[in-house]
């Protein structure tokens, strides 16, 4: 049963990733070693994030009726570091747009749940009791992976020269909200209590209103006349 369980969650959790590459045409270009090393620019960038937060953002003791709202914001600047590992990644891989951030973004997601989930999945999901936590675990991961790509046609569309400047600050508005999107949660958590369900349902309204807002941006930028291939 706890097999199951566990079969259950890692199918949740992974085959969306393998769809997407599959399906998306991601398979018959042979990008599999593009998108690893996507996952290692992933790699790197936590790491150069994970050294900033440690010299810079030492570790406080954490209080139950207290929000560090402006500590939080400051170490959540640091995820602009992923903006920047994003942009350098898709410069460095040749080929069209929609190759390129669907490339970085699906192995960028792929990294992060192999880095942050599978190790909770394998030892939690594989227990004695059933746990609702795994699942939405999973679900997550889900979310996390269309956010990941959205963020990379975000990050595309802002380094292209044809982008039209009256988008341009929406653009970044996006991807300054994907930033600080950890601590927003948290004082939405803290102010109204949400439970875990509903705080994934709200994750996945956004993910999916940020993801349309995206696909209407570059399909716009695309059907440009003056639209030109990278």
């Amino acid at each position: 049963m706890t097999l199951f369980h566990f079969g259950n969650c890692f199918a949740l959790a992974y085959l969306p990733h393998l769809l997407i590459y599959k399906c998306s045409g991601l398979s018959e270009y042979s990008a599999f070693w593009k998108c690893v090393q996507a996952g290692m620019a992933y790699l790197f960038t936590q790491l150069c994030k994970m050294l900033i937060l440690a010299t810079f953002f030492p570790a406080t003791e954490v209080s139950a009726t207290h929000l560090d709202i402006v500590g939080e914001f400051m170490k959540c600047t640091v995820d602009f570091g992923d903006l920047v590992g994003i942009y350098f990644i898709m410069n460095n891989i040749p080929g069209r747009g929609d190759m390129k951030f669907m490339i970085t973004g699906l192995g960028w997601a792929t990294a992060e749940l192999l880095s942050t989930r599978f190790l909770p999945l394998w030892v939690g999901a594989r227990g004695t009791e059933f746990d609702w936590k795994y699942i939405q675990m999973s679900f997550d991961s889900n979310i996390n992976l269309i956010q990941h790509i959205s963020t990379a046609i975000l990050v595309w569309l802002w380094s292209r020269s044809d982008l039209n400047k009256s988008v341009r600050p929406a653009v970044l508005t996006l991807l300054c909200i994907v930033c600080y999107k950890p601590v927003i949660v948290e004082v939405l958590v803290f102010a109204t209590g949400l439970g875990p369900w509903t705080l994934l349902l709200i994750k996945a309204l956004f993910t999916l209103c940020m993801g349309l807002v995206t696909i209407k941006f570059y399909i716009g930028l695309t059907q440009s006349p003056v639209n030109s291939h990278h």
